[in-house]
């Protein structure tokens, strides 16, 4: 892979040295978080306006392990290490990282995004993370979600196409 597109994979370590560099220079940090199993228009859509909302956009990508863990055992379909390069080759995403726990609570607070985003089937109250964010001044956006996009619809096109 591309030097460009790993150097935007970060493990905890290189994300503390990024965050460093990024508060010093004063940079507005937004946050998302998600599986990104099959990427369609629907992320595109989404992430694109998320990352509109601020300078840096750092996506925190469930592991393979936590995906199985939401979503059941036939997921995920790309495993993490192709899902993190697919994300970090988009030109407006700054940053992905992954994360193993049930919810990605752990890495708001490490991070302190000034934006957390999530998509429009989440009530701003169902966002994990959204109380540490406005404590600390920052705000919670929910982008509405593209309608007929969704990786379990794109995975129902699919599975009807072979059979």
């Amino acid at each position: 892979m591309q030097e460009k597109i790993k150097s935007k994979i970060l493990t905890p370590e290189s994300l503390s040295f990024k965050l460093s560099f990024w508060k010093f220079r004063d940079k507005k940090i937004v946050f998302t978080n998600g599986c990104f199993d099959l990427l369609h228009l629907g992320h595109i859509d989404y992430l694109s306006k998320a990352a509109d909302m601020g300078d840096i956009l750092i996506i925190g990508v469930n592991t393979d392990a936590s995906v199985r863990k939401l979503k059941g055992s036939h997921r995920p379909i790309s495993n993490e290490e192709q899902r993190c390069h697919l994300l970090a080759s988009l030109f407006f995403v700054d940053a992905v990282i992954l994360f193993d726990e049930d919810t990605p609570l752990e890495l708001i607070r490490k991070i302190q995004p000034q934006v957390l985003v999530k998509g429009g089937d989440y009530k701003p109250e169902q966002v994990v993370g959204a109380d540490f964010v406005t404590s600390t001044g920052g705000f919670v956006h929910i982008i509405p979600v593209l309608a007929g996009y969704s990786t379990t619809l794109t995975e129902e096109r699919i599975k009807k196409s072979v059979t």
